[in-house]
C-alpha cells in the first residue's frame, strides 16, 4: 500500500468527540478546565488551518527571504510561549529576549546544519524541508528552555539565603549560582531524555508515524525519525545551555551580588 489515506472534515469531527468526552467528565467532576480545552481545541485548529494555507502559498513561491521571515514569526511566538510559562521570570524585555533570542538561535543553527548536511535539499531552503523542521525543532527546545528557566529562578528564590551566604564569603557569582544552573539544566534535559529513552518501545514519535502512514518504508522513516531526535537534542541543549547562562548573568552583577529585584 503506498501514498496516503485523505481526512474529511468529517473525520475531524468525530476525532473531536473524545475532546468532548474530556471536556464532559471536567465539567461533572467539577474541574472547570472544559473551558480551557475547548478554546485550546479552537485555538489549535484555527492556528493549523491558518499555518496550511500559508505554508501551502510559501511552497509554491520558493524564496529565502519568505523562509526567514516565517521562521522568525514562529521563533517570536514560541518566546511568547516561554515567558507564559515562567512563575518568576526576569523583568522587562529581559525576560521575553533571552528565550525567543537563544531559541533562535538554537534552533537556526541545528537546522541549518541539518538541510546543509545530511538533507541537503536544492536550494538548502526550500520551505517545504526547512520549514517543518525548524518548527519541530523549535517546538522541542521550547519545552526545555521554559522549563529551565522557570526552574533557575524558582530555584534563585527558594536559595536566596544560601547563595548570598556563599557571597559573601568571597564566592564568584558563577560559582554560586553554580548547583542552581545545574539544578535547571537537569530539569530543562528532562524531557528530551525522557522521549529519546521511549521512543520505539513505549512510542512511535509522530515524524515516524507520519512518514509510515504516508506509505513510507519503516527503514527510512525510522532513519529520519533518529536524525530528528538528534537534531532535537543538540538544539535543546546549546538553547537550554545559553538561557540558563544569560539568566545567571542577569540575575547577579559585577559586583557578585544576587539581583532577585530583577525579577518580576
Amino acid at each position: 500500500m503506498s501514498g496516503y489515506i485523505e481526512l474529511s472534515y468529517l473525520d475531524l469531527a468525530l476525532a473531536a468527540l473524545l475532546l468532548l468526552f474530556n471536556a464532559g467528565l471536567s465539567l461533572l467532576l467539577g474541574l472547570r478546565l472544559e473551558g480551557r480545552m475547548l478554546l485550546a481545541a479552537l485555538r489549535m485548529t484555527v492556528q493549523l488551518l491558518l499555518v496550511g494555507l500559508v505554508l501551502q502559498t510559501l511552497f509554491n513561491f520558493v524564496s529565502l527571504w519568505l523562509t526567514a521571515l516565517v521562521a522568525l514569526v514562529m521563533a517570536l511566538f514560541a518566546g511568547r510561549e516561554i515567558l507564559a510559562r515562567q512563575e518568576h521570570r526576569l523583568a522587562g524585555w529581559w525576560g521575553y529576549g533571552i528565550g525567543s533570542s537563544t531559541m533562535l538561535v538554537a534552533g537556526m543553527v541545528v537546522t541549518m546544519l541539518a538541510l546543509n548536511g545530511p538533507l541537503r535539499p536544492d536550494p538548502w531552503y526550500d520551505p517545504r524541508y526547512a520549514i517543518p523542521l525548524f518548527g519541530m525543532i523549535l517546538g522541542n527546545a521550547m519545552t526545555g528552555i521554559s522549563l529551565g528557566l522557570d526552574s533557575l529562578t524558582s530555584l534563585a528564590r527558594q536559595e536566596r539565603a544560601g547563595i548570598e551566604a556563599q557571597l559573601i564569603l568571597g564566592m564568584s557569582r558563577w560559582r554560586a549560582m553554580r548547583p542552581v544552573a545545574q539544578r535547571a539544566l537537569r530539569t530543562g534535559f528532562t524531557p528530551m531524555l525522557n522521549s529519546m529513552a521511549a521512543a520505539g518501545v513505549v512510542f512511535l514519535p509522530g515524524m515516524m508515524t507520519g512518514q509510515i502512514l504516508a506509505g513510507v518504508v519503516p527503514e527510512q522513516a525510522v532513519k529520519y525519525q533518529i536524525l530528528l531526535l538528534f537534531l532535537i537534542a543538540g538544539a535543546t541543549g546549546l538553547g537550554i545551555l545559553t538561557a540558563i547562562m544569560a539568566s545567571v548573568w542577569r540575575l547577579t552583577d559585577d559586583r557578585h551580588r544576587l539581583r532577585l529585584d530583577r525579577l518580576r
